[in-house]
Order: structure tokens, then C-alpha cells, then sequence
């Protein structure tokens, strides 16, 4: 993990603040500490921030022309990695934390007429930084399809309801009852000239990929936070052969493939590390996966993982690697 960190280039910020954005939900303002100008990101873009409980990554929600600070939302998740719990339960204004430089696998199309935002919880801040963008430049018209459990787990109401966005915004509550789910075919069923950006959790990212299979390439766009807790607690270890050594190394329940390659030494290229944007792309030569990607195709499947997230559904895997 040394190495990864080290690519970071981390540089020390201050939490200015600190605000209740919804249930577990906290909104984190990080500005230099002698008031210099950060670097630039664009939409769609985020940090990696070293929280007490490790380097995790983070969404910027602040429109990119606020050069002078950094804006991220994050909602604590008790059956996380730690990271989310560590930034609510312990970060303060006036702490200091390492935050790297942006980067971005959620880009805007420069070319796009028209945007479809799809998020579901918390999964709406990096559209937020998008909205806010398309807004101030009128680069493009957009709408918002907001899905949420209820109004208490909704961050950025308040946001959402400003006469800037209030009209081409619409909420949804399940109330977490699957009768009550949005029916998305209507939306998806006829495609438009419109670039779709989804964020959210798996289920609703997974329901938005399987009905827009028939838009044109290259339209539907999909940025992953990661593995859910759920799907993680069924986690079970196994071991990968690297063919090209012959080394055998141990992948533990807790760990992703891309972890424990780091710590013996054997580099894999690598930036969201949540299944989204195919840095990681490796060769499969044998063995069953558990994909968990949002890039790979069906056919890619056969041949190629993403080892930030994907893992062994049964045996050993061997990789090119």
C-alpha cells in the first residue's frame, strides 16, 4: 500500500467545515491551509483523502470553478471498510487531512446535447458538481432523476429544491419497499439524444445497465462507489497464480486481488478502484469470476477482470500477471 499512497501526492488540507447533509450523511469543506489555490478538477471528478482509517476515495460535489476549496459528501456505512466511519465519527473542523490531486473517470461528454442523470442516494454527489457546472455554463441542457429511500437519507435536498434545479428534478421515495421502486423502462425504453450519467447503489446501477443495452455506445455512463456491504459480507477467500512467475498468492475475505498484488510488489495499474473506469483491466486465463464491473462487456468477461473489485465465485483464478 506504500507505493499506492505514494502516487497520490498527497498535500495536507484543513476540514473548514463540517455539516449535517442527511442521516449519516456529512458534508466536508477542505480549503489550504494558507488559503492557496487547489488544483483543478472538472465534473464528475475525485479525491483520494487519507481518512483515519486509510486512503479511501470521494466524489467532489462543489462546482469546479470554486478553485479555493474541495467539497465532498460522505455517508457512514457501518459495515464499510471503516473509512466512512472514521470521517464522521472522528474528523472535526480544524483537522488536518492528506487529500491527493482529483481524477476523473466521470467525464461529462464535451459533444453530448443533453444529460439524464439517474442517482440513487448517495450516489447523487458527483452529480451535484455536474449540475452545478451545466448550470452556471449553460453548456447543455440536463434533468435529474433522483431515487432515494426516504427524505431523511436524501442529501442535497435542499440543493434540489432551489428554483435552479427544482424544475428539472424529480424525487423518488421507495420508502425501502420494492413495490414502490421507480419504473425506469418508461424513461429507457426509446433512446434519445440524451448521455445518461448513473450513480448509486448496485441494484439501481445494475436495473439502468440491463434497460439501456440498446442505446447507442458510448451513452450510458456509470460511476461505481464500490461493492456494498451486503455483497461484501458473503466475500470468501481463494488464491490467484500469477503465470507469469508461477507465484501463488492468498486473496483474504477482506482484501480485493488489486490489494494484496500491491503489497507483494507487483504493479497493476489502477485509479477509481471501484469497477468503473477499467484502469485495472486484467487478463483472465483461467477460472470462474464474480464480476463486479461496470465496463466489461459479456464476451470481455470471458478473458479479462477487473481485480479492484471482482473476485473467485468458486476455486482459484490464474491471471496474467
Amino acid at each position: 500500500m506504500h507505493d499506492a499512497i505514494a502516487d497520490e501526492f498527497l498535500t495536507p488540507l484543513v476540514v473548514n467545515s463540517v455539516q449535517f447533509a442527511a442521516d449519516g450523511v456529512r458534508l466536508f469543506e477542505l480549503r489550504h491551509q494558507t488559503g492557496l489555490t487547489l488544483p483543478p478538477f472538472a465534473p464528475g471528478a475525485h479525491i483520494p483523502v487519507m481518512t483515519p482509517a486509510g486512503l479511501r476515495r470521494y466524489s467532489l460535489c462543489n462546482d469546479p470553478h470554486e478553485t479555493e476549496r474541495y467539497e465532498i459528501a460522505v455517508k457512514r456505512e457501518p459495515a464499510g471498510r471503516g473509512g466512512s466511519r472514521s470521517m464522521v465519527d472522528e474528523v472535526r473542523v480544524g483537522d488536518i487531512l492528506p487529500v491527493g490531486v482529483p481524477r476523473n473517470e466521470f467525464e461529462l461528454h464535451p459533444r453530448a446535447k443533453r444529460f439524464l442523470f439517474i442517482a440513487g442516494g448517495i450516489g447523487v454527489t458527483p452529480i451535484i458538481s455536474m449540475m452545478r457546472y451545466l448550470k452556471r455554463t449553460q453548456a447543455a441542457p440536463f434533468r435529474l432523476l433522483y431515487l432515494t429511500r426516504d427524505e431523511a437519507n436524501a442529501p442535497f435536498l435542499d440543493v434540489l429544491s432551489t428554483t435552479d434545479f427544482a424544475p428539472i428534478t424529480t424525487v423518488h421515495y421507495d420508502y425501502g419497499e420494492p413495490a414502490r421502486s421507480y419504473d425506469l423502462w418508461p424513461i429507457l425504453e426509446k433512446p434519445t439524444n440524451e448521455h445518461i450519467y448513473c450513480c448509486g447503489p448496485r441494484g439501481l446501477m445494475d436495473a439502468v445497465r440491463d434497460m439501456s443495452g440498446h442505446w447507442p455506445i458510448g451513452a450510458v455512463h456509470f460511476e461505481s462507489f464500490g461493492v456494498d456491504a451486503a455483497t461484501r459480507s458473503r466475500d470468501a477467500p481463494f488464491d490467484i497464480v500469477l503465470a507469469r512467475s508461477g507465484r501463488t498468492l492468498h486473496i483474504p475475505a477482506d482484501r480485493s486481488i488489486l490489494e494484496v498484488l500491491r503489497d507483494a510488489g507487483v504493479h497493476v495499474r489502477s485509479s477509481c478502484e471501484a469497477g468503473s473506469c477499467g484502469s485495472c483491466r486484467t487478463r483472465l486465463i483461467a477460472g470462474d469470476v464474480e464480476h463486479r464491473d461496470f465496463v466489461l462487456n459479456d464476451s470481455e468477461r470471458e478473458s479479462q477482470m477487473m481485480v479492484c473489485c471482482s473476485r473467485a465465485r468458486s476455486g482459484n483464478l490464474t491471471l496474467d500477471v
